[in-house]
């Protein structure tokens, strides 16, 4: 139960970020969670799309680089300890979380969180086995 992230390569140039998200526009392809990091000379730019693999796609074709990853989305509730609660359970399992960002949904009183884990089955389990949702990529694709 992982949702597929694309990663991209960004240099920093102006134009850059207008310029992919004008390609996702061309193929009809929506952005539902970013993040970006960012050195002097380059970035790289985390989506989580509707369509990952035609947005890898075109994304390559255009001379991108472009990599496919899947990461957990979880379900928190939007209020003070939420995350803190999750975090807790993987922590105690001794998964260490590389990133991850957040994003609101539709859902009144919820909040998404996009984690990148080394072993994503090992996180699902511990999450799942503490009453943390984990959230199918398809549900987060066709908000």
């Amino acid at each position: 139960m992982t949702t597929k992230q694309l990663s991209v390569f960004v240099e920093n140039k102006p134009g850059r970020l207008a310029e992919i998200t004008k390609i996702l526009e061309e193929i009809n392809v929506d952005i539902r969670a970013l993040s970006i990091a960012d050195t002097t000379h380059f970035g790289i730019l985390r989506l989580i799309v509707n369509n990952p693999e035609a947005a890898e796609s075109a994304l390559k074709g255009a001379g991108f680089t472009v990599s496919l990853t899947r990461v957990i989305a979880i379900e928190v509730k939007d209020e003070p300890g939420g995350l803190a609660r999750a975090l807790r359970h993987l922590t105690v399992a001794g998964i260490t979380v590389e990133y991850m960002y957040a994003f609101i949904t539709k859902k009144e009183n919820s909040a998404y969180v996009i984690i990148r884990v080394e072993d994503n089955q090992k996180a699902i389990d511990v999450l799942e086995a503490n009453h943390i949702s984990v959230v199918c990529g398809r549900d987060i694709y066709d908000m």
